[in-house]
């Protein structure tokens, strides 16, 4: 009877996973829609750039960019600083909690509230206007910007934001999809906003609720949480309950076993 009962409880299914979860279940009706706030990634107070401008004259290259650091390998392993664009370890420019930088040559420079393609738009404009360089070229590429991506998804973690404009869709594909535990339609995004912390939920199971979230384009910073679904608080349940049980069916049937010992 007690190994039938052991039998009994390692054949309960750890959980009732539903077979089919489903993205965009609405994805018909928002067909052609234009999906708003699609504005890319401004530069904030302590992030940092890359601002990069080459010219036709190597003394002007040099002069608009900031050093850069290589390192050479040998006995004696030391660093060589050098100036212009090059390959190698470029530094960057750290936005001031005024949202300015210190550019070479210009001074202070606004930046905050900015995309890429502004920042390198005003530097530009500024080289000419004041006869600096006409025929400037301006990169701009961000250096320590990252949103995090934490619960039930393949693949937790830091990432770093890499181009213009990054969608939630993009941040879950990523991390490797929600998990089949993922609460799909109730994500959370956290974000942080003139120094308040706010909260969005984010319903992946509506195409429509999911565009006409201010949380589709996410942020730098921004933490996205996917929380278990109900499944997988009864599946830690049952979990633990095995556990517990099994481990009284062994002990009573060690007990039987000393007591048939001992009656022989």
């Amino acid at each position: 009877l007690l190994w039938l009962l052991a039998i009994g409880i390692l054949a309960v299914p750890s959980c009732s996973t539903p077979k089919e979860i489903s993205y965009f279940q609405d994805l018909e009706s928002v067909e052609g829609q234009r999906i708003g706030g699609a504005k890319g990634i401004t530069v904030r107070p302590k992030d940092k750039i890359s601002i990069i401008v080459n010219c036709k004259s190597p003394e002007l290259t040099a002069l608009f960019n900031l050093p850069y650091v290589t390192q050479r390998l040998g006995e004696n392993t030391r660093s060589t600083i050098t100036s212009g664009y090059s390959q190698g370890y470029i530094s960057g420019y750290t936005v001031d909690d005024r949202g300015c930088i210190d550019f070479p040559v210009l001074g202070e420079v606004a930046v905050a509230g900015l995309t890429r393609d502004e920042i390198a738009s005003v530097i530009k404009k500024e080289l000419n206007e004041q006869g600096q360089a006409t025929d400037a070229v301006v990169t701009v590429d961000f250096m320590n910007l990252y949103y995090q991506v934490l619960g039930e998804v393949e693949k937790p973690g830091r990432y770093a934001i890499d181009k213009d404009a990054v969608t939630i869709l993009d941040a879950i594909g990523t991390a490797g999809d929600l998990t089949i535990y993922g609460k799909r339609e109730n994500v959370k995004v956290l974000r942080n906003e003139n120094g308040k912390m706010l909260t969005y939920e984010v319903n992946l199971c509506s195409a429509a609720d999911l565009i006409a979230s201010p949380a589709y384009y996410i942020r730098q910073n921004d933490v996205i949480y996917v929380k278990p679904n109900k499944y997988k608080a009864q599946a830690g349940e049952i979990s633990q309950n095995r556990n517990f049980y099994l481990s009284l069916v062994g002990t009573a049937i060690s007990v039987a076993t000393l007591i048939i010992t001992l009656t022989k």
